[in-house]
């Protein structure tokens, strides 16, 4: 089984300018709990133990809200408000799971996996790219489901309109294995509508073999100087190791640019209000 998770929270959110100047852009506020709460409650109820986050220094902010007990423990002890005390129980519950490794300068996905290297302990792990919310269904899940079937690493898949694919990373698919299940031969990043090999389109959630890494401390840096993990994976695929795309069946959100991070607030703040209403009714 799945039994850890990274998250890669160094990168400096410059789409959500000018909320990121002083603020992580994970730690904003989505319906009243920050967009990072979601992540951390996917990877739980998907069964994951450990949750390891990886920050810069200069987003010290997230580890903070996490180990912040003397606010919380002066505050409860004026004040014995009932939903304070509640989400100082909750927080308490996700420090014991999360562990923080630093990425301080910007290098990349693949560094920033990179650097998780001495913390994993088993064969696969699960990889959450925080920009991506997938809510209503737990992608996470599924694809560890998926995983425990085929014993193969996993990328989430989304179908997305071939007049966009130039906006994502596409698959290249090599053959279907069932209806939401396809094997892997390759990703283009960001092709033309004319070249694009499919309209399946990559979405941050990945679960990786330990493997991995050997090829990250390989992989040559782009032009920009950032280490990509799509180089990894390539490397490893053209090693026959096998990688399937799964289609999950959740709502995909976009919450790292501006239009992504508005319209994601209005349809979560749009979903509980439905759940609340269901409640009031049933009352």
């Amino acid at each position: 089984m799945i039994k850890q998770a990274i998250i890669p929270l160094a990168g400096l959110g410059t789409r959500l300018l000018p909320l990121t100047s002083v603020f992580p852009k994970e730690l904003l506020p989505i319906n009243g709990k920050p967009s990072l709460e979601y992540i951390i409650q996917e990877c739980i109820d998907a069964g994951i133990k450990e949750i390891i986050f990886i920050i810069s220094k200069k987003k010290m902010m997230i580890k903070n809200y996490f180990y912040n007990d003397n606010f919380y423990k002066n505050l409860i002890k004026r004040k014995k408000d009932l939903r304070i005390i509640a989400e100082y129980k909750k927080i308490l519950k996700y420090k014991k799971m999360i562990k923080f490794v630093y990425q301080n300068n910007p290098k990349g996905t693949g560094d920033a996996v990179l650097k998780t290297k001495k913390l994993i302990k088993d064969k696969y792990f699960l990889m959450l790219l925080p920009d991506d919310l997938i809510i209503k269904k737990n992608c996470s899940k599924s694809m560890i489901k998926t995983h425990k079937k085929y014993k193969a690493s996993i990328m989430a898949s989304m179908t997305v309109n071939k007049k966009n694919v130039s906006r994502w990373g596409i698959y290249k698919l090599n053959k279907k294995l069932n209806k939401n299940n396809y094997e892997i031969k390759g990703v283009v990043e960001k092709p033309s509508v004319k070249n694009a090999p499919s309209n399946k389109a990559v979405i941050g959630r990945y679960i990786l073999p330990k493997s991995i890494f050997l090829k990250l401390k390989d992989t040559k840096p782009s032009k920009n100087g950032e280490i990509h993990i799509t180089d990894a994976i390539q490397s490893l695929i053209d090693d026959n190791e096998k990688f399937i795309a799964h289609n999950f069946f959740g709502k995909y959100l976009d919450c790292g640019t501006m239009n992504g991070y508005i319209n994601s607030t209005k349809v979560i703040s749009k979903l509980w209000s439905y759940v609340w209403l269901e409640q009031v009714m049933l009352v």
